[in-house]
């Protein structure tokens, strides 16, 4: 299938055994360095859809499409040493009726940022070269605006939201649905009901979860089942997977657990390098499955060895009070977009040597840690 095609380069997908990108046309010597590292990262991978357009995940943009060339440019720009933030992520409000017990964002203030600001934003990110716009919170679906928040991503990048299900009725997927919201992120801790509930710190959070997993759906929007995975769960991946499975999900998404925020005082009780084999593991076998949601282990595809951590690098993050910060995890400011420009921001944070280069999460770095003790605080 051809999914790109510019006057002098054409790129081709073939889906028989895993992914496999083949450029055609002028330039295709030029790109074929590119295209075969991309190769070695996906022989093992299966998308979630191979028909056009084909949609590999829920992180990238289906293809053809403006966007996806974009993804293709900031590929590019990242072997070329060019800083693009992929990934630009908003948290449009700080309140959530949840007090999840691994909460990077802790606080639960009215912190609400304005539209015009939130908008603003995007269109700056947009402009940095981001392909994918994520809502974030708090809890997104409180805010009533959300659907005009989405509408003012364009065709320039995919836009995703997170949310715990709370507030996702019918009428706002569908809502969303019409602004253009390509995917929905909907949290899941746990399998089982009353352990979802017990780290959502609310009861009938698992029931919101599946409601508005079941809304998401029935609007056409792709569905991720979003899992944090720490200690305590990461015997259930497999019963995880089955619950995707069992809803219709698109794809079921892992990420470590940091101690950052609620959880910063957990230093130890995070996941061993045993555990993420486990993780590796499932998502490899997992998505040699010809039926089933895929399944995106992010610790894995953000190893050094492949993409590396996203942070300041790849990705910028806002938070609630318009602090920009290298990611949702990393509480470290390089700037108030009330203030300033996010270009300026950007290259602020290119300018520091923590995000010059493919490496692991910094937050699990005691060296880095210790030089920034405010973020455990």
């Amino acid at each position: 299938m051809r999914i790109a095609e510019k006057p002098l380069l054409k790129l081709e997908v073939f889906c028989e055994d895993g992914i496999r990108f083949e450029p055609k046309g002028p330039l295709a010597p030029l790109a074929q360095p590119i295209t075969e590292r991309i190769n070695r990262i996906f022989r093992d991978e299966k998308p979630i859809s191979k028909e056009a357009p084909f949609i590999f995940s829920t992180w990238i943009p289906p293809a053809p499409s403006l966007a996806f060339d974009r993804m293709l440019s900031a590929q590019v720009g990242a072997i070329l040493k060019r800083r693009i933030p992929d990934q630009f992520s908003i948290a449009v409000i700080r309140g959530c009726p949840n007090r999840c017990i691994h909460c990077a964002a802790p606080s639960r203030k009215g912190d609400i940022l304005e539209a015009d600001l939130i908008k603003r934003s995007i269109g700056e990110a947009l402009d940095l070269g981001s392909y994918l716009i994520t809502f974030d919170g708090g809890e997104p679906m409180l805010r009533e605006d959300l659907p005009q928040l989405v509408s003012s991503v364009d065709e320039r990048a995919i836009s995703a939201c997170f949310t715990s299900g709370h507030g996702l009725s019918k009428e706002r997927a569908v809502a969303l649905k019409r602004a253009g919201l390509g995917a929905i992120r909907v949290s899941i801790d746990s399998p089982n009901a009353s352990e979802h509930d017990r780290v959502r710190g609310r009861i009938g959070a698992f029931q919101d979860a599946l409601s508005g997993v079941r809304n998401a759906l029935d609007a056409g929007l792709l569905v991720d089942l979003f899992m944090v995975v720490s200690p305590s769960n990461i015997d259930d991946l497999d019963e995880a997977y089955g619950l995707a499975m069992e809803l219709g999900a698109h794809e079921l998404s892992l990420c470590e657990i940091v101690a950052v925020g609620r959880w910063s005082s957990h230093i130890d009780e995070v996941l061993s390098p045993k555990d993420l084999q486990i993780m590796e593991r499932f998502h490899r076998e997992k998505n040699r499955l010809e039926d089933g949601p895929r399944v995106t282990s992010l610790p894995h595809l953000m190893d050094p060895s492949l993409f590396g951590c996203f942070a300041g690098r790849r990705w910028m993050h806002v938070d609630a009070s318009g602090e920009a910060l290298p990611c949702a995890y990393m509480p470290l400011s390089f700037g108030n977009i009330g203030g300033a420009k996010l270009s300026d921001i950007w290259k602020a944070m290119g300018q520091s040597t923590w995000f010059s280069g493919r490496s692991a999460c910094h937050m699990k770095d005691p060296a880095f840690r210790k030089a920034h003790p405010s973020l455990t605080e």
